[in-house]
């Protein structure tokens, strides 16, 4: 089974599928937001910078401002878009398909001219990728460090950006297999700068190895299931299943968008916490039950930045339960970090395992006087219409500063009956 011949043939393959393109319009929608909000980070304006001194042909624009070569481009804008952590997740294999793929379409699309229905429908093309990559590399990849963003993104990144630059299914089997020389990204760097650089390098990974393979470039076409290829030498578990229904089901269906600005390992936990009616002051002690696989992701027991601070299930527990407001971005500062009154309450929190759990689960126990347990699950249906919503105020508290300091973006309101902005 030629596992890269056989994604290289679902990239270039016609798209159908209503559901999954409404779904990866939302994911577009919510990730321009996410990237606009994050344009001024640190990292972004870093890397932003780093692109605009080098100069070169601006073949495509930059969140923040200017225009770049494709390649800079995609590096700036899924560093940008990743620098809040705050964009859609991807429980399939624990991963951020927007961040990867979305900035390296839109390089190429702007760089090629490509219409707006092309420019989505290889967004989802390499959405779906992406999912169905980290899939295949299984677990054990993640679990030995690997960042599935960084690693499966940037094969999702290179069909969307070989899909634009119109490869057939021979290229883009070279364009894969290049990437499998490529494609890098740890999870060591979490709660660093590093995490959404890791973005930038899948996007500007899948562009490059896109466009050289679209001027016959030739590489090792089996590169992922090859002898000491990208599965034998990245802890590759080959799971067949990730192949099922391969261009007749989507999985990116299933995507899940953050309404809390921290790791998604920690959304279920605060949804949790959400439903019960706990008075802070007589919290004795929480207990917080997740999948083990968590504890090497977002369980920063003692953050001491408020990068820190979103990988951090003590202190967004603190926080939770003292009535900050987890999905604004000003609550994970390093004042959080040190507020006494949160380490207090963050000490009292103890984070423990169940493998029985679902990934996309948590269970929670406070005692406060009286002891109060609840559950969630972010795999509980929620209706497009009711996500839609959700992500139209995400996108509006988001951006309400920005917008504010330069009206010139207009206000966000349904245009079209669709998501959008609108100049007013």
């Amino acid at each position: 089974m030629n596992v890269t011949g056989m994604f290289a043939d679902f990239s270039v393959a016609p798209v159908r599928g209503d559901a999954a393109l409404s779904m990866m319009r939302l994911s577009l929608f919510d990730w321009a937001a996410c990237g606009i909000a994050g344009r001024d980070e640190p990292v972004a304006r870093i890397v932003r910078h780093m692109v605009l001194a080098e100069g070169g042909a601006g073949e495509a624009g930059l969140i923040g401002g200017g225009a770049a070569p494709a390649r800079g481009a995609a590096l700036a804008n899924g560093t940008a878009s990743h620098a809040l952590d705050y964009d859609d997740t991807h429980f399939g294999h624990i991963g951020h398909p927007s961040v990867a793929v979305i900035p390296a379409a839109l390089a190429i699309a702007q760089k090629t001219g490509a219409d707006g229905a092309r420019f989505v429908q290889a967004c989802l093309v390499g959405a779906e990728l992406s999912v169905r990559v980290g899939m295949w590399l299984g677990r054990a990849h993640y679990q030995l460090g690997f960042h599935q963003t960084g690693t499966a993104g940037a094969f999702g990144a290179t069909a969307a950006a070989g899909r634009l630059l119109g490869l057939d299914a021979g290229a883009m089997a070279h364009a894969l297999g290049l990437c499998t020389t490529r494609a890098s990204g740890l999870k060591s760097q979490f709660g660093t700068m590093g995490k959404p650089y890791n973005a930038g390098i899948a996007a500007t990974n899948g562009v490059e190895c896109a466009i050289l393979a679209s001027a016959g470039f030739v590489s090792n076409a089996e590169g992922l299931q090859a002898p000491q290829g990208f599965g034998d030498t990245h802890a590759g578990q080959g799971d067949p299943t990730a192949l099922d229904g391969l261009g007749k089901g989507w999985r990116l269906e299933t995507v899940s968008h953050k309404f809390h600005a921290c790791c998604h390992g920690i959304h279920a936990t605060l949804e949790a916490l959400a439903t019960l009616d706990a008075d802070a002051a007589r919290v004795e002690s929480v207990e917080i039950t997740v999948h083990p696989r968590w504890l090497t992701v977002c369980n920063i027991a003692t953050p001491r930045t408020g990068l820190e601070a979103k990988f951090s299930y003590r202190l967004c527990a603190a926080m939770a339960l003292s009535g900050h407001d987890t999905g604004a971005l000003r609550s994970y500062s390093d004042a959080a970090c040190n507020d006494p009154g949160l380490v207090a309450l963050r000490d009292r929190v103890r984070v423990s395992t169940d493998e029985t759990l679902p990934e996309t689960a948590a269970r929670v126990s406070v005692k406060a006087g009286e002891r109060l347990e609840t559950c969630h699950d972010l795999d509980a249906p929620i209706s497009p219409e009711e996500q839609a919503a959700k992500l139209r105020a995400k996108a509006a508290a988001l951006l309400a500063r920005i917008i504010h300091d330069a009206p010139v973006f207009g206000r966000i309101q349904p245009a079209g009956g669709g998501l959008g902005f609108t100049r007013q």
